[in-house]
């Protein structure tokens, strides 16, 4: 039965989903000849082919699953969802701070899975309008470049060849897995299966110290569960600022949960449903480490199996399959682009939109377009946040650049006093000589919301000074933006 409630969201549905259907067969079903094919429907396939429609290319994506990709259906979208009911619990256990007290405290993960599932579905059932308004023609099924401008698509009922002046790749990633960590899908899992998972175990060991590790490990702590964290690097988000990454430690450990840093696993022994996990760490000392549960969380390989690169000599890197591109995101083959998590760029999904756009722009022959593909930042929405963008102060004095360095923390910020939300920082490395940024490495609450104004002055080729100069509303986390900038000239006003 549909609840009252539903019953305009269960009937949109089925409107979005005939009137995708029809705008599908409207389009010429029998026609297969498009000015783009976009092999993949993730967020830079989608994205991709939403800008080919809105500049009048004949654009048709070939996607074996559901438009909107990991990210969408696996990924950024319903993690995020689920880090959000994390703050608001994480908020309510520690109300009496704010005079407020709440008793009989009782949390449903599994109505968070179920809130974080019907938030995708709200965005995906958009991602279909958007489509549909821009007259995508969409190929459900598994797509093989047969040719330089084919590919073949086979689906359930049938196997046909659509042509296309130009092709780009944008096939995604999926979760890797360690030989000798098994994935069961119920009790070693990966973020795949922790997403729909309703229930909570006492104890878990997260594998892994990057992006995805240190988000559930937040979320996990939160509803109670006992976290460690296995990581090979010495340090959590070893691609980050090691300041960042020390102060990351410090606040994950305070929330109680355990790291193991410089480790690798050795062995694992299942006892009365039990893991008790060997790991080794540099000196050759093995630690025992027990829980209920495993999740995998070592990264992400690229889709590139079985799609026909070999066949049409498209140069991949030998060690991990990623597809070689250029600075325009082209392959060794003219007409042919690669993007997101399948090309040597970094793989996040606003990297991979952007890059799509980029490309689609070039095939159009929007010359006057130009999108900076080299600033692009990284975001983890962990409690505290880490965001940055840019070179790390490591990063910078390792190419022997003459910088400065100015940090300003949010202990000094009026309004995170008053949000109660005092930990972490804004770090700038600039240039010593002209106070151009380099890089910018934040870490406190709400960061990933500021690291736009560092990718904007980034873009624009601003200097610390003017971050400084620029007048910030007054309280706001933003101000912390200000302060640092000021600071790379011994001009904050706070600290």
């Amino acid at each position: 039965m549909v609840k009252a409630e539903d019953t305009s969201s269960f009937f949109f549905d089925i409107l979005i989903s005939v009137s995708f259907s029809l705008n599908l067969r409207d389009k010429n079903p029998m026609s297969t000849q498009f000015d783009l094919l976009i092999l993949g429907g993730g967020p830079g396939g989608y994205v991709s082919a939403i800008r080919a429609g809105q500049l009048g290319l004949k654009v048709a994506v070939i996607e074996k699953e559901a438009i909107g990709g990991t990210c969408l259906h696996h990924g950024c979208i319903p993690s995020k969802a689920l880090i959000r009911n994390a703050d608001v619990l994480d908020l309510i256990q520690k109300s009496d701070t704010f005079g407020i007290r709440v008793e009989q405290i009782q949390p449903d993960f599994g109505a968070a899975v179920d809130r974080s599932q019907q938030v995708l579905q709200k965005l995906y059932r958009g991602v279909l309008h958007l489509m549909k308004k821009n007259q995508v023609t969409v190929f459900k099924g598994f797509g093989k470049l047969v040719s330089h401008n084919q590919i073949e698509v086979t689906s359930e009922n049938d196997v046909q060849t659509v042509s296309g002046d130009h092709i780009i790749i944008a096939t995604g990633s999926r979760v890797r897995s360690l030989p000798n960590l098994p994935i069961d899908g119920e009790r070693i899992i990966t973020s795949d299966e922790a997403l729909l998972r309703k229930t909570l175990p006492r104890s878990a060991l997260i594998v892994g110290g990057g992006a995805i590790g240190v988000e559930f490990s937040y979320v996990y702590s939160v509803y109670g569960v006992e976290v460690s964290i296995a990581e090979m690097a010495p340090v959590l988000l070893p691609m980050e600022d090691h300041e960042v990454s020390a102060a990351l430690m410090r606040s994950l450990k305070k929330r109680k949960i355990k790291g193991y840093f410089g480790t690798q696993i050795t062995g694992i022994q299942d006892e009365n449903n039990r893991f008790i996990i060997a790991l080794e760490d540099k000196a050759g000392t093995t630690i025992k480490v027990d829980a209920e549960m495993i999740l995998v969380a070592v990264g992400r390989a690229p889709n590139v199996e079985k799609i026909g690169l070999e066949t049409l000599g498209i140069q991949q890197e030998a060690a991990s399959g990623l597809i070689q591109v250029d600075a325009t995101m082209r392959t060794n083959i003219n007409h042919i682009y690669a993007i997101g998590d399948v090309s040597n760029r970094p793989a996040l999904a606003h990297g991979a939109m952007a890059q799509g756009v980029s490309v689609v722009e070039t095939i159009a022959g929007k010359t006057e377009a130009h999108r900076t593909l080299d600033v692009i930042p990284s975001a983890v929405y962990c409690h505290p946040q880490v965001a940055s963008v840019g070179l790390t102060e490591q990063a910078a004095r390792a190419q022997g650049l003459d910088v400065k360095i100015a940090k300003f923390p949010f202990s000094a910020n009026g309004k995170a006093i008053a949000l109660g939300e005092t930990e972490g920082f804004v770090k700038i490395v600039a240039d010593a000589k002209y106070g151009e940024v380099l890089g910018a490495h934040l870490i406190g609450a709400d960061v990933t919301e500021l690291i736009g104004e560092f990718v904007l002055g980034k873009t624009l080729e601003a200097t610390a000074a003017e971050l400084g100069q620029s007048v910030h509303p007054h309280p706001t986390l933003s101000e912390a933006v200000m302060e640092a900038g000021g600071a790379i000239f011994n001009q904050a006003i706070h600290f």
